[in-house]
């Protein structure tokens, strides 16, 4: 599987200049290469007990961070991830609080199908002491465009 991130013209992306944001856009990415490569329990390092997300599919909100766990990895059991892309990723910093974003680009099999999807990821971050939290995110896909 490989994973790769790039602006929208498709040049890969460098890395951010505020060492903050260096730290934030880290966190995220560590986040993503683990449940994206295999392993979904990883992820639980990076939230707190209270996480919360919105899911692709319309679901109703994941309420805690058991429960976005128990989603990736219903997902990571259920697909093989063959390619998934991070493109124009911002984060905006406010003190102890930040917000992450990016638009993703993701191929993988499920159910005998190969299957893709995009849409934007947005995660809502707090500090505590020295490491940061994912504390809420939004993982809308992007509307399907009729022909």
């Amino acid at each position: 599987m490989s994973f790769t991130e790039r602006n929208a013209g498709g040049i890969f992306v460098t890395p951010f200049a505020d060492p903050i944001e260096q730290t934030i856009r880290a966190t995220v990415r560590a986040m993503n290469e683990a449940w994206t490569k295999g392993n979904p329990d990883d992820p639980s390092h990076f939230f707190p007990s209270g996480q919360c997300g919105d899911q692709r599919d319309g679901s109703p909100r994941l309420e805690s961070k058991d429960a976005c766990i128990a989603g990736w990895k219903g997902f990571c059991e259920a697909a093989r991830i063959h390619r998934r892309e991070e493109i124009d990723p911002v984060i905006h910093g406010f003190g102890d609080s930040a917000a992450a974003a990016y638009d993703f680009v993701v191929s993988f099999d499920r159910n005998g199908k190969t299957l893709h999807s995009s849409g934007r990821d947005t995660f809502f971050l707090v500090k505590d002491g020295e490491r940061w939290w994912a504390v809420a995110g939004h993982f809308p896909p992007y509307p399907a465009l009729s022909a």
